[in-house]
């Protein structure tokens, strides 16, 4: 299982192909917030609805990544990229207790050029 914390530290990057993200490493995953906008008056999308079959958002695990499918969403990248919008996830290590508060950290995306994603841990998702 490959951990978030060290892949972000490690700079590793993910792909994003129309509504589908794959991030190159494994996560617990709270809740996931979806900005269309960049101001202190927008408020984002919060998807907690990760069941499967019939959540707003399918996770798929493969051996050294998540994917994560956006079952509403267009082409994210035309959507959220250019500093259009964001994503954050909250979350915690794969295996780790997400009851304490110490193992929980939010991760936010950004849409670099063509289909790569970055990775930033963030303290608070409201301050961006």
């Amino acid at each position: 299982m490959k951990g978030f914390v060290n892949s972000i530290q490690h700079g590793e990057t993910g792909l994003v192909f129309r509504n589908s993200l794959f991030l190159p490493f494994h996560l617990e995953i709270l809740n996931i917030w979806l900005g269309k906008e960049m101001s202190l008056l927008a408020v984002p999308d919060r998807i907690t609805d990760l069941t499967p079959g019939s959540g707003q958002a399918a996770i798929r695990e493969g051996e050294s990544y998540t994917n994560i499918v956006f079952r509403k969403a267009g082409d994210l990248r035309k959507e959220l990229g250019h500093e259009k919008g964001h994503i954050v996830i909250h979350a915690a290590e794969k295996g780790s207790d997400i009851f304490q508060k110490g193992n929980l950290h939010y991760i936010r995306i950004h849409f670099s050029n063509k289909h790569l994603l970055t990775f930033e841990i963030i303290e608070d998702p409201y301050y961006l």
